[in-house]
């Protein structure tokens, strides 16, 4: 199934049934009071929180979603029904956007959360309603008050425990595809990954949720390369893995690119815990290894440990440390 994070949909409340104008006619009866129902009221737009989901591809072929009108009030005072409700489901993760793409209406973040997000319209108020002792026989009836309607987004933030990262072609797919059952697609050139992938992995009997997000570039915050919406998957996870390429020359500046990009999207990025990675180290001589190691321990100030995901060198120890650090937090 195709990937998708982002869909635009359009939302319709339904409208409230009409009150009834009748009176009571019955044989011996000779002043029938009167007897108009109430009308119904609309059905309301809900949206559900799946685990069973991860796109929003659905919506991009099924873009309308109108709820049912409340029926119209009857003679003998029978109220309308109430229209039926529609519940979206939709995959946990999933923000509901405003127009403007900026204002945040809903977060749905729990599996099984289940919100209503437009509610249906009132239904009229039928004469039998509007009896009073001074009026006996009112001629008067309310008409069903309007649904809401609305254009939004929706948005799919991925929930993963680690988020992989780094420039394009660092290594993150062949990584996530060693570690897990995940089978993203591996190629020699940049932008091979062009959606986060999910993957599973186990380790020492216990097992954690690993994303593969498409490599960010210079300018990401600002939409380049579709960062923006990549740095978005990034937000909730809890632990960042850190790859830079080992065999690129100026280290030092790839790493700064993507810690940068990181902290002008959102400044809290750049405080989540970060396992950084010198991969590709199979390419390498040790010499090369100690050199490039000590240049990123120096600029990160963190430990840095070297990986080649196509021997398994350090592979585990990564894991390890990933899931402690999701424990932790």
């Amino acid at each position: 199934m195709k990937f998708l994070d982002e869909a635009k949909i359009y939302l319709k409340s339904g409208d409230g049934g009409d009150g009834c104008v009748s009176f009571r006619r019955e044989k011996y009866v000779e002043f029938g009071g009167p007897d108009g129902g109430n009308g119904g009221r609309g059905g309301d737009i809900v949206f559900e929180a799946v685990s069973d989901l991860n796109t929003l591809i659905d919506y991009r072929y099924t873009q309308h979603f109108k709820a049912q009108k409340g029926h119209h009030g009857q003679g003998r005072d029978k109220s309308g029904a109430s229209g039926k409700s529609i519940t979206i489901r939709v995959p946990v993760g999933t923000q509901i956007i405003a127009e403007d793409k900026k204002t945040i209406l809903l977060d749905l973040a729990r599996p099984g959360q289940v919100e209503t997000f437009l509610q249906g319209g009132n239904g009229g108020f039928g004469n039998a309603h509007f009896k009073s002792s001074v009026n006996r026989a009112p001629r008067r009836a309310n008409p069903g008050a309007s649904g809401e309607e609305l254009w939004v987004w929706l948005r799919l933030k991925l929930l993963a425990d680690a988020g992989i990262i780094g420039l394009p072609n660092a290594g993150k797919s062949t990584f996530l595809s060693v570690v897990s059952r995940a089978r993203p697609k591996i190629a020699d050139y940049p932008f091979t990954t062009l959606a986060p992938q999910l993957g599973v992995v186990t380790v020492d009997e216990s097992a954690f949720v690993l994303a593969d997000i498409p490599g960010l570039i210079e300018g990401a915050h600002e939409g380049s390369g579709l960062g923006d919406r990549f740095l978005g998957h990034i937000e909730r996870c809890r632990v960042l893995l850190h790859l830079v390429d080992g065999t690129q020359e100026d280290i030092a500046n790839t790493y700064h690119t993507i810690r940068k990009e990181l902290k002008l999207y959102e400044q809290d990025l750049t405080t989540k815990y970060e396992v950084v990675v010198l991969s590709k180290c199979d390419a390498l001589t040790d010499e090369e290894i100690q050199e490039k190691c000590g240049v990123l321990r120096q600029i990160s100030q963190k430990e840095v440990i070297p990986i080649s995901a196509v021997t398994g060198q350090n592979v585990t120890k990564i894991l390890r440390i990933l899931h402690q650090a999701i424990v932790v937090r």
